[in-house]
Protein backbone atom coordinates (compact mmCIF):
# COMPACT_ATOMS: atom_id res chain seq x y z
CA UNK A 1 0.00 0.00 0.00
CA UNK A 2 1.15 3.31 -1.18
CA UNK A 3 1.06 5.90 2.21
CA UNK A 4 0.69 9.16 0.98
CA UNK A 5 0.68 12.37 2.19
CA UNK A 6 -1.24 15.66 1.25
CA UNK A 7 -0.51 18.97 1.59
CA UNK A 8 -2.53 22.00 0.71
CA UNK A 9 -3.71 25.17 2.60
CA UNK A 10 -6.89 24.99 0.95
CA UNK A 11 -9.62 22.20 2.31
CA UNK A 12 -11.64 21.55 -0.25
CA UNK A 13 -8.89 20.66 -2.59
CA UNK A 14 -7.04 18.66 -0.10
CA UNK A 15 -10.82 16.76 0.17
CA UNK A 16 -10.93 16.29 -3.77
CA UNK A 17 -7.43 14.93 -4.05
CA UNK A 18 -8.04 12.52 -1.16
CA UNK A 19 -11.39 11.12 -2.72
CA UNK A 20 -9.28 10.47 -5.91
CA UNK A 21 -6.34 8.61 -4.04
CA UNK A 22 -8.54 6.74 -2.02
CA UNK A 23 -10.34 4.98 -5.39
CA UNK A 24 -7.18 3.32 -6.15
CA UNK A 25 -6.92 0.13 -4.02
CA UNK A 26 -3.40 0.31 -3.48
CA UNK A 27 -3.00 4.16 -2.33
CA UNK A 28 -3.87 5.33 1.23
CA UNK A 29 -4.20 8.83 2.11
CA UNK A 30 -2.35 8.82 5.83
CA UNK A 31 -2.79 12.25 6.65
CA UNK A 32 -3.51 15.92 5.46
CA UNK A 33 -1.03 19.15 6.08
CA UNK A 34 -1.95 22.67 5.96
CA UNK A 35 0.91 24.29 5.62
CA UNK A 36 4.94 23.27 4.39
CA UNK A 37 6.03 22.73 8.26
CA UNK A 38 3.29 20.31 9.04
CA UNK A 39 3.36 18.43 5.78
CA UNK A 40 7.17 18.20 6.54
CA UNK A 41 6.30 16.86 10.60
CA UNK A 42 4.05 14.80 9.38
CA UNK A 43 5.50 13.24 6.35
CA UNK A 44 7.99 11.67 9.17
CA UNK A 45 5.97 10.82 11.98
CA UNK A 46 3.45 9.22 9.49
CA UNK A 47 6.06 7.73 7.32
CA UNK A 48 4.93 8.69 3.98
CA UNK A 49 5.71 7.11 0.78
CA UNK A 50 4.59 10.12 -1.24
CA UNK A 51 4.30 13.59 -0.48
CA UNK A 52 1.79 15.72 -2.35
CA UNK A 53 2.75 19.69 -1.97
CA UNK A 54 1.25 22.59 -3.58
CA UNK A 55 3.49 25.68 -4.18
CA UNK A 56 1.47 28.39 -1.92
CA UNK A 57 1.31 27.43 1.15
CA UNK A 58 1.24 29.85 4.90
CA UNK A 59 4.47 29.50 7.03
CA UNK A 60 6.66 27.40 4.95
CA UNK A 61 5.68 27.45 1.10
CA UNK A 62 5.82 24.27 -0.36
CA UNK A 63 9.14 24.51 -2.36
CA UNK A 64 10.83 25.29 1.01
CA UNK A 65 9.43 22.18 1.97
CA UNK A 66 10.89 19.98 -0.75
CA UNK A 67 14.15 21.54 -0.13
CA UNK A 68 14.03 20.00 3.31
CA UNK A 69 11.73 16.85 2.60
CA UNK A 70 15.16 14.66 1.92
CA UNK A 71 16.26 15.91 5.96
CA UNK A 72 12.96 15.43 7.35
CA UNK A 73 11.63 11.97 5.89
CA UNK A 74 14.59 10.42 3.45
CA UNK A 75 12.15 7.98 2.03
CA UNK A 76 9.70 10.07 0.85
CA UNK A 77 8.78 11.40 -2.76
CA UNK A 78 7.57 14.37 -3.47
CA UNK A 79 5.40 15.42 -6.49
CA UNK A 80 4.47 18.95 -6.84
CA UNK A 81 0.88 21.04 -6.80
CA UNK A 82 1.21 23.86 -8.54
CA UNK A 83 -0.22 26.40 -11.83
CA UNK A 84 3.32 26.96 -12.86
CA UNK A 85 2.63 30.98 -12.54
CA UNK A 86 6.38 31.79 -12.32
CA UNK A 87 9.57 30.49 -14.23
CA UNK A 88 11.54 30.74 -10.78
CA UNK A 89 9.01 28.39 -8.93
CA UNK A 90 9.42 25.58 -11.79
CA UNK A 91 13.15 26.16 -11.55
CA UNK A 92 13.66 25.70 -8.07
CA UNK A 93 11.05 22.84 -8.19
CA UNK A 94 13.58 21.11 -10.58
CA UNK A 95 16.69 21.84 -8.88
CA UNK A 96 15.37 20.45 -5.38
CA UNK A 97 14.60 16.81 -6.94
CA UNK A 98 10.49 16.54 -7.16
CA UNK A 99 9.74 13.12 -8.35
CA UNK A 100 7.10 15.05 -10.53
CA UNK A 101 5.22 18.05 -11.54
CA UNK A 102 1.38 18.23 -11.63
CA UNK A 103 -1.14 21.05 -12.53
CA UNK A 104 -4.48 21.48 -10.36
CA UNK A 105 -6.39 20.71 -13.16
CA UNK A 106 -4.49 17.76 -13.78
CA UNK A 107 -6.87 14.45 -14.93
CA UNK A 108 -8.00 12.17 -11.59
CA UNK A 109 -6.08 8.88 -13.65
CA UNK A 110 -3.67 11.04 -14.30
CA UNK A 111 -2.67 11.77 -10.68
CA UNK A 112 -2.85 8.04 -9.28
CA UNK A 113 -0.66 7.53 -12.14
CA UNK A 114 1.88 9.93 -10.52
CA UNK A 115 1.64 8.76 -7.27
CA UNK A 116 2.66 5.14 -8.28
CA UNK A 117 5.44 6.73 -10.48
CA UNK A 118 6.87 8.48 -7.51
CA UNK A 119 6.82 5.52 -4.91
CA UNK A 120 8.31 3.11 -6.98
CA UNK A 121 10.99 5.79 -7.27
CA UNK A 122 10.58 7.28 -11.38
CA UNK A 123 9.90 10.80 -11.96
CA UNK A 124 5.90 11.42 -13.68
CA UNK A 125 5.83 14.93 -15.96
CA UNK A 126 2.81 14.98 -17.30
CA UNK A 127 2.29 16.19 -20.60
CA UNK A 128 0.71 19.77 -19.70
CA UNK A 129 3.29 20.08 -16.63
CA UNK A 130 5.88 19.46 -19.59
CA UNK A 131 4.93 21.81 -22.05
CA UNK A 132 3.86 24.49 -19.35
CA UNK A 133 7.80 23.70 -17.96
CA UNK A 134 9.05 23.83 -21.31
CA UNK A 135 7.75 27.21 -22.49
CA UNK A 136 8.44 28.58 -18.77
CA UNK A 137 11.87 28.33 -19.57
CA UNK A 138 12.24 29.31 -22.94
CA UNK A 139 13.61 32.62 -22.80
CA UNK A 140 17.42 33.02 -22.95
CA UNK A 141 20.27 33.19 -24.91
CA UNK A 142 18.75 31.17 -27.73
CA UNK A 143 21.80 30.71 -29.61
CA UNK A 144 23.93 29.52 -27.34
CA UNK A 145 21.41 26.82 -25.81
CA UNK A 146 20.79 25.59 -29.48
CA UNK A 147 24.04 24.86 -30.28
CA UNK A 148 24.58 22.92 -26.83
CA UNK A 149 21.44 20.95 -27.45
CA UNK A 150 22.12 20.61 -30.74
CA UNK A 151 25.37 18.72 -29.32
CA UNK A 152 24.07 16.71 -27.34
CA UNK A 153 21.05 15.46 -29.16
CA UNK A 154 23.65 14.14 -32.19
CA UNK A 155 24.23 11.18 -30.03
CA UNK A 156 20.60 10.17 -30.59
CA UNK A 157 19.23 7.75 -34.02
CA UNK A 158 16.93 9.52 -36.21
CA UNK A 159 14.49 7.20 -34.53
CA UNK A 160 15.20 8.61 -30.85
CA UNK A 161 15.26 11.84 -32.37
CA UNK A 162 11.71 11.67 -33.27
CA UNK A 163 10.85 11.19 -29.90
CA UNK A 164 12.46 13.21 -27.90
CA UNK A 165 11.19 16.20 -30.79
CA UNK A 166 7.46 15.11 -29.50
CA UNK A 167 8.26 14.96 -25.92
CA UNK A 168 9.33 18.50 -26.66
CA UNK A 169 6.00 19.14 -27.94
CA UNK A 170 4.80 18.05 -24.43
CA UNK A 171 2.90 14.92 -25.63
CA UNK A 172 2.11 11.47 -23.72
CA UNK A 173 3.84 8.33 -24.97
CA UNK A 174 0.12 7.12 -25.74
CA UNK A 175 0.43 10.01 -28.33
CA UNK A 176 3.79 9.78 -29.29
CA UNK A 177 3.35 6.09 -30.19
CA UNK A 178 -0.14 7.03 -32.03
CA UNK A 179 2.18 10.02 -34.17
CA UNK A 180 4.94 7.71 -34.95
CA UNK A 181 2.85 4.17 -35.16
CA UNK A 182 4.34 2.70 -32.26
CA UNK A 183 2.84 0.66 -29.01
CA UNK A 184 3.05 2.91 -25.83
CA UNK A 185 5.28 0.09 -24.11
CA UNK A 186 7.93 0.52 -27.19
CA UNK A 187 8.08 4.22 -26.75
CA UNK A 188 8.75 4.02 -23.21
CA UNK A 189 11.60 1.79 -24.07
CA UNK A 190 12.64 4.75 -26.49
CA UNK A 191 12.19 7.53 -23.45
CA UNK A 192 14.29 5.56 -21.21
CA UNK A 193 17.11 4.53 -23.71
CA UNK A 194 17.26 8.46 -25.13
CA UNK A 195 17.47 9.62 -21.04
CA UNK A 196 20.29 7.50 -20.64
CA UNK A 197 22.25 8.33 -23.62
CA UNK A 198 21.07 12.21 -22.58
CA UNK A 199 22.11 11.96 -19.12
CA UNK A 200 18.88 13.60 -18.15
CA UNK A 201 16.95 12.81 -14.83
CA UNK A 202 13.39 13.48 -16.86
CA UNK A 203 11.44 14.20 -19.70
CA UNK A 204 11.29 17.65 -18.53
CA UNK A 205 15.16 17.75 -19.49
CA UNK A 206 15.26 15.72 -22.58
CA UNK A 207 12.05 17.86 -23.72
CA UNK A 208 14.23 21.12 -23.04
CA UNK A 209 17.43 20.07 -25.12
CA UNK A 210 14.52 18.97 -28.24
CA UNK A 211 12.79 22.49 -27.62
CA UNK A 212 16.37 24.58 -27.43
CA UNK A 213 18.00 22.80 -30.51
CA UNK A 214 14.78 23.70 -32.74
CA UNK A 215 15.49 27.38 -31.94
Amino acid sequence: MIRVLVADDEPLIRAGIRMILTSADDIEVVGEAADGRQALDLARSLAADVVLLDIQMPVLDGLSALAELPRAAPAARALVLTTFGERENVLRAIAAGGAGFLLKDTAPAELIQAVRAAATGHAFLSPAATRHIVDSLAAGPAAARGEAARRRLAVLTDRERQVVDLLGEGLSNADTGARLHMSEATVKTYVSRILAKLHCDNRVQAALLARDAAL
